[in-house]
């Protein structure tokens, strides 16, 4: 266990005593400390920002005190540290369950792309070209041709379809794979959110039919829709891109959007409909049942660490992180209140304890000596641990413990023998709070706006509007060039009617706009 990180708005010392008193034996001493944080420490280890005053200091100091990240020598990527792994892998497990429950079997493809594979879609190559990170040589020698450092898979991976692919059997084709990515092309990166380098899942299939593939891409989304509500607590807006924001060489993009508190919009993920673009670039052809040629169809879609940003942005508070209890890292934390007297078997209870917790929930004991308990319970804190329960000489001789909730700080003594469904019901409970703070947060970011007029202030008031829009490229860009804003996606199965909010054009679609990372 790291030692550090509880908040500068606690006392330690007040703390410790407060919770001495209430979980000590009347008799009862302390057992001395050894090693515990000096007052010059606590300032330095907790938050000097809040959510509310400075967003991107206050989040660019909760990742690293919480212990969720930390910056590398190279500018624009970051260390992922133990804990937001932890909760990444918790993503991939659940999400990769879902996916090979649809036939989708995971793969691995090479870091490296020659350029002439990346060439070949034309409207792919322009619109990543600015991201490619190249590798020109090895040693010093010279590479006869350029590769690229893997900023998508789309052209490494079709080279193999049109190998794989020869009759309408070998369809669907459908593969995944969980890797890094690299594109290069921003100034100003922000952990998790945007950065050089990042992880994710990208989906890659094949299908005989349109049908069949646009099918797919709902279900997709449908999933990260999923994820995002019934995982990670966070509502989203979901439907299709505009085309200024589709995927580069695509039919269409749908995604699902976020609106995180400071009112900028973050894309959560993105599920796309290739059609036969680049089927046709790489030759992906089958016979189908009448023994013709045909064009496969095909999307791609992929969920990235961004969802961890995302996550911590909305949920966490001026304490440090919070985390969603189903992918928290760790989901309870056990903090015995050690006095000399009764250390012993009231260890051999906490130990007792995590093992039945270990059942149903990621519980970690922390049996430290040398940190007082105020000082651990701060920690956790920071650290964003959904559940805390306290064992003390006073729970000791009413069988009981005190469970503390950290998304509002509430206390519940509860028996030992009611422990697990309480846990099991508060998780639970946490969930749903978590879900409803985001819900209604989010709709207090989104504004109508009837007139290009009230689009301006409604960007410049840190919200999200929804407008009527064309869907003209060139509409877009002059928006973004007047106000900062981009259309976020439209949502789906609504009919076109009013005028465009830019240039007046009748028979536009109400768009979600926005800032966004």
């Amino acid at each position: 266990m790291s030692q550090q990180v509880p908040p500068q708005k606690h006392d330690n010392k007040h703390d410790h005593q407060q919770h001495q008193q209430h979980h000590a034996a009347p008799s009862a001493k302390p057992t001395p400390q050894t090693s515990h944080p000096s007052k010059d420490d606590k300032k330095e280890i907790g938050l000097t920002a809040t959510k509310e005053g400075d967003f991107s200091e206050w989040y660019t100091q909760l990742i690293q005190k919480a212990e969720i990240m930390d910056y590398s020598p190279v500018s624009g990527c970051m260390i992922i540290r133990p804990d937001g792994y932890a909760a990444w892998e918790n993503i991939q497990k659940v999400f990769d369950a879902w996916i090979k429950a649809k036939g989708v079997k995971n793969t691995y493809f090479p870091l490296f792309i020659p350029e002439s594979l990346m060439n070949k879609e034309k409207e792919h190559v322009e619109g990543f070209s600015p991201e490619v990170a190249w590798v020109t040589e090895s040693g010093k020698t010279k590479l006869n041709e350029r590769l690229a450092v893997r900023p998508t898979s789309e052209t490494i991976m079709y080279d193999s379809f049109a190998k794989w692919v020869r009759s309408h059997r070998d369809l669907p084709l459908k593969i995944n794979q969980w890797c890094n990515v690299v594109r290069w092309e921003f100034k100003h990166p922000v952990p998790f959110l945007r950065s050089r380098e990042f992880l994710w899942q990208e989906g890659h299939t094949a299908f005989a039919t349109k049908a069949e593939a646009e099918k797919e891409v709902r279900e997709i989304l449908d999933l990260y829709e999923k994820m995002y509500h019934d995982y990670l607590a966070v509502p989203v807006l979901k439907g299709k891109k505009s085309e200024q924001e589709k995927f580069a060489g695509a039919d269409y993009t749908t995604s699902v959007e976020t609106i995180l508190p400071n009112g900028k919009a973050a894309q959560g993920a993105t599920s796309h409909h290739l059609g036969q673009h680049f089927s046709k670039a790489f030759g992906i052809q089958f016979l189908d049942q009448k023994e013709n040629k045909e064009f496969a169809f095909q999307n791609s879609w992929g969920l990235s660490t961004r969802s961890i940003g995302i996550t911590l942005m909305i949920h966490s508070d001026n304490k440090g992180a919070v985390w969603p209890p189903k992918i928290a890292p760790t989901q309870v934390v056990i903090v015995p209140i050690i006095f000399d007297n009764s250390k012993e078997p009231l260890l051999k209870k906490a130990k007792e304890l995590e093992q039945e917790i270990a059942a149903h929930a990621r519980v970690t004991l922390d049996d430290r000596e040398e940190y007082t308990s105020g000082w651990k319970f701060n920690q956790w804190e920071m650290k964003g641990v959904p559940l805390r329960v306290e064992l003390g000489p006073k729970d000791m001789e009413k069988k009981q413990v005190v469970i503390v909730r950290r998304d509002t700080a509430e206390k519940k003594f509860v028996s030992w023998d009611d422990l697990i469904p309480t846990i099991t019901q508060l998780l639970d409970d946490i969930h749903h709070h978590l879900l409803s703070k985001a819900k209604a947060a989010m709709q207090q970011h989104i504004v109508p706006a009837t007139s290009y007029a009230g689009l301006v202030n409604a960007l410049h008031s840190e919200k999200t509007a929804l407008v009527p829009f064309c869907n003209q490229p060139s509409c877009e860009e002059a928006i973004k060039q007047d106000t900062g804003g981009k259309t976020l996606n439209a949502p789906f199965d609504q009919k076109k009617s009013g005028v465009c909010i830019k240039c007046g054009k009748e028979g536009a679609s109400m768009f979600y706009m926005g800032k966004s990372y």
